[in-house]
């Protein structure tokens, strides 16, 4: 197991983090601002947009990118000849405090049980990559057929475990062609599966009281269909984001062109912390809470990337981690990490 270079970052990480984000804050935010189910025909379709391309794919990268975090951080705490199961151990304890902390603001973050589910995965970064490989796969499988959605992260971490033990991402130029095929897959995959989904649509603003008994229990099960296969194919449409988003920034000028992305999956941890609190200002600054339109959500969203992007991009200029990745940094290692960036 060859360990990565100290101090080397891998750049298409933190954009990869930074396009996870972009996501999971358009799930996010109806719940946040307390919507009711969207009742204007407008509403309708972004919804429906929403379950098909958004909700559970952006999730899905998220988990599986702490995965490869988590194999990143042991394999350079072990090159350095630091207690890296130790330091990681800490790390994950501040995760569970900082989550549990951030459910009282968002009842549906992720934190904690990235906490929970990493100290199970703990023991799989001694195992073979071929086996983590099988385990995760299989275990995905299970937990994505039945719709056990809060189960899904120890695989999908796994997964990112066994993509740091084969080094997919410090070898993209070379594996290039291999990429491409597999995300050329999953984008196949994904259509059919997006079409199967869309068979399920359930009809918008239902009048439950002028129903009849089967038309009822039909909407019901289109209901319960349409989520259930959203969560099944998520792993394959959000392994075709993943393998799209790695191709594109093979090309300077597309790596240039988000740039942001980068500084804001640097921050990852106090960009996602801080969407919980803009959102959460804005409803109430504003009084949207329960009262805004869904699709008025989005342009609060593109509002907040905007803040967000500059504010990663500029606070990155001065200073070497985000505010909450210093704080992490420093209850990991319990010493005090330099602060400002090397001009």
């Amino acid at each position: 197991m060859q360990p990565i270079e100290n101090n080397q970052r891998i750049d298409v990480l933190d954009y990869l983090r930074g396009f996870a984000l972009l996501g999971i804050i358009l799930v996010n935010i109806p719940d946040l601002l307390r919507l009711d189910i969207p009742k204007t025909s407008t509403d309708i379709i972004y919804h429906h947009f929403l379950l098909l391309f958004v909700e559970g794919k952006f999730f899905t990268i998220f988990s599986f990118l702490f995965g490869v975090g988590f194999y990143i951080f042991i394999s350079r705490a072990k090159a350095q000849q630091k207690r890296a199961y130790l330091l990681f151990t800490n790390r994950l304890m501040l995760l569970l405090v900082m989550g549990i902390i951030h459910t009282f603001f968002n009842s549906g973050e992720a934190l904690k049980f990235y906490a929970i589910y990493g100290l199970f995965a703990l023991p799989f970064y001694k195992v073979r990559k071929e086996i983590n490989l099988v385990i995760s796969l299989i275990l995905l499988a299970l937990t994505a057929y039945f719709g056990i959605k809060a189960a899904m992260p120890l695989p999908l971490i796994l997964l990112g475990l066994t993509a740091g033990q084969y080094h997919i991402f410090e070898k993209i130029a070379e594996h290039r062609q291999k990429i491409r095929q597999f995300t050329i897959v999953m984008f196949g995959i994904s259509i059919v599966g997006l079409l199967y989904q869309w068979q399920y649509v359930p009809e918008g603003n239902v009048q439950f009281n002028e129903l009849s008994e089967q038309a009822l229990a039909q909407h019901v099960t289109n209901v319960q269909q349409f989520s259930l296969i959203g969560l099944q194919i998520s792993p394959f449409v959000s392994a075709f984001y993943v393998g799209l988003l790695m191709l594109l920034l093979q090309y300077p000028f597309v790596k240039i062109a988000l740039s942001p992305l980068q500084a804001y999956g640097q921050m990852a941890l106090t960009n996602y912390l801080g969407q919980t609190a803009l959102i959460l200002l804005i409803g109430h600054q504003f009084d949207l809470m329960n009262t805004t339109a869904y699709i008025h959500t989005l342009w609060i969203c593109i509002g907040i990337y905007i803040v967000q992007l500059l504010f990663s991009k500029l606070w990155l200029t001065y200073c070497r981690f985000g505010p909450m990745e210093w704080l992490w940094r420093m209850g990991t290692y319990w010493s005090i990490p330099p602060f400002l960036a090397k001009r």
